[in-house]
């Protein structure tokens, strides 16, 4: 089993889901900054989401195979920071959350440079 395309697999599917409820459950009852909030969360889900897929699929290169665990799991922490915080920020209005998105960005930097080294040490 590959734990990393099945994580990214079930983030893809909780992606879809946060973004059609965005769409059709939060409809009227969020302002349009909290909305675009929300949707911001749940555009960045998606992209790690893939991300994950691929830092598994990059993990196979057995040279590379720490540098992409590596960079699959610094995704994962960014969608739960980045794009965790803004969900919660949005349907709560809890502004310190915001503290915690930054964090979740660097994650995400983090996670595209060791997929860059994976890339490297596959070349």
């Amino acid at each position: 089993m590959n734990l990393w395309l099945l994580i990214a697999a079930i983030n893809g599917a909780l992606a879809v889901a946060a973004g059609a409820f965005g769409a059709h459950g939060l409809q009227g009852r969020l302002d349009a900054h909290q909305m675009e909030v929300f949707q911001t969360a749940a555009r960045y889900h998606m992209y790690h989401a893939l991300a994950i897929g691929l830092a598994a699929l990059a993990a196979r290169a057995g040279a590379a195979s720490t540098q992409a665990n590596v960079a699959a799991a610094f995704f994962l922490a960014g969608i739960i920071l980045f794009s965790g915080s803004l969900y919660l920020l949005s349907l709560t209005g809890i502004r310190a959350l915001g503290f915690v998105t930054p964090f979740g960005g660097l994650a995400f930097l983090v996670g595209w440079i060791a997929l860059a080294w994976a890339a490297v040490r596959v070349v």
